[in-house]
């Protein structure tokens, strides 16, 4: 039998849910496999059924210069707990506490566990704004099903989610440029060394108030491409985000640090042939003007199983799409080699490189070491970004901030 986040909320009411380092404990679960049959008649995630017991103990938020990425977090947190006999219970936003985890947790063991990173801001009025929820939810749920977490109902997590931002809301900076990061993840809680799909699970959310990636600006950094270490492989889980598929990045990414560079670019070898994925955890970009014609041509991976499907490289390829193909432009999404991007620098027809993440948005590449060589990425004398970087970085910031009406931006 096992724990899995038991529902504290008694022993938490007694106590009028001061802040406190009681950890949150662990709801039994059968040990049998969960039936197919049986997990399509469980009910689903309810935000009706919201409980909150705010705390008793809240803290000042820091001063906007001294955030530091996911280091500092908010009063509360979100959870919702899931069994393969109830399905999922009443979720409760409580003060930020401990998780209760036995040691047989099958988390721990078998890294059952998926996550998203998004943001929540404040635009200029005062209003909070979620930047296209919708994507983050179906991607989660996604990573769990390969992973045999339970599905749950996007929708109905947005609504908590946005719950959790307005309680939380003074977090926030007010000013360009900060957010609220969140943090969904759902992890297998059953107690178990039995390799198996988890008969109980925990979906969770927290929060951590961050500032600008680059607080002084761009600045464009130097990757070194490898093919010693592979991010990841056809039929793998690279299209997953999964905590599983970040820990083995780390120690390729502190061989390069000590080179001098501040990230990887994954290459993946097939024959002698070396194609361009990732970079470091974010999708990359590239621009080459055709020598003929001076068409611009901005490319990136195919999602072909190997590459996650970023919500920014999704937002970058749309708006792409929209606004720089009527001025010309060719928006592709195709395989691409390292020698290509060589030949293109070295001929002068390769414009800019650059990454794209939740945390950045963009982030130009000044440089590839590549076969002993430092491959030059386009960008002009002390230039830190390219010109397309640049309004790309200004077209989403924009609608994340409310200074464009749109779709994707979800007021709260």
């Amino acid at each position: 039998m096992s724990r899995t986040l038991a529902r504290p909320l008694a022993s938490l009411r007694s106590l009028r849910c001061a802040r406190t380092s009681l950890p949150l404990g662990i709801r039994k679960a059968s040990n049998a496999p969960p039936d197919a049959a049986a997990l399509k008649k469980l009910p689903d995630i309810d935000a009706s059924k919201l409980e909150i017991t705010k705390t008793t103990s809240p803290k000042e938020p820091r001063p906007a210069n001294e955030l530091i990425f996911g280091r500092n977090f908010t009063d509360h947190m979100l959870s919702i707990e899931w069994t393969a006999s109830d399905g999922w219970l009443p979720p409760r936003i409580t003060p930020y506490q401990n998780l209760s985890l036995d040691p047989a947790t099958c988390v721990l063991h078998y890294a059952f566990e998926a996550f998203e990173g998004m943001k929540a801001y404040k635009d200029s009025t005062g209003a909070l704004r979620l930047f296209r929820p919708d994507k983050n939810m179906a991607r989660l749920n996604r990573s769990a099903a390969r992973i045999a977490l339970p599905a749950f109902d996007g929708a109905q997590f947005i609504e908590l989610i946005k719950r959790f931002v307005a309680l939380d809301a003074r977090f926030i900076p007010a000013q360009r440029g900060y957010s609220l990061y969140l943090r969904p993840n759902i992890i297998g809680t059953q107690r178990t060394l039995g390799v198996g799909p988890p008969g109980s699970a925990l979906l969770y959310l927290i929060a951590s108030p961050v500032g600008p990636y680059y607080p002084s600006g761009f600045k464009a950094v130097s990757l070194e491409a490898t093919t010693e270490s592979v991010r990841a492989w056809p039929g793998g889980v690279g299209d997953k985000k999964l905590g599983a598929n970040y820990a083995p990045g780390i120690v390729p990414q502190m061989e390069a640090a000590r080179r001098g560079f501040a990230q990887n670019l994954w290459l993946f070898k097939e024959g002698e042939e070396e194609y361009v994925t990732e970079v470091g955890t974010m999708n990359l970009f590239a621009v080459f003007k055709d020598k003929a014609t001076g068409q611009k041509e901005l490319i990136t991976a195919p999602l072909d199983g190997t590459i996650l499907d970023g919500v920014t490289r999704d937002s970058i390829l749309a708006l792409a799409r929209e606004r720089l193909v009527p001025e010309g432009w060719k928006v592709t999404e195709r395989r691409f080699t390292m020698n290509e991007v060589n030949q293109a620098a070295t001929d002068g027809t390769l414009e800019e490189v650059f990454g794209a993440g939740t945390a950045a948005v963009v982030s130009p590449v000044r440089n590839i070491s590549w076969r002993g060589k430092l491959v030059d990425c386009g960008l002009k004398g002390d230039s830190e970004a390219g010109e397309l970087a640049q309004r790309v970085k200004g077209w989403i910031e924009g609608i994340q901030y409310g200074d464009e009406e749109h779709p994707w931006s979800v007021k709260i």
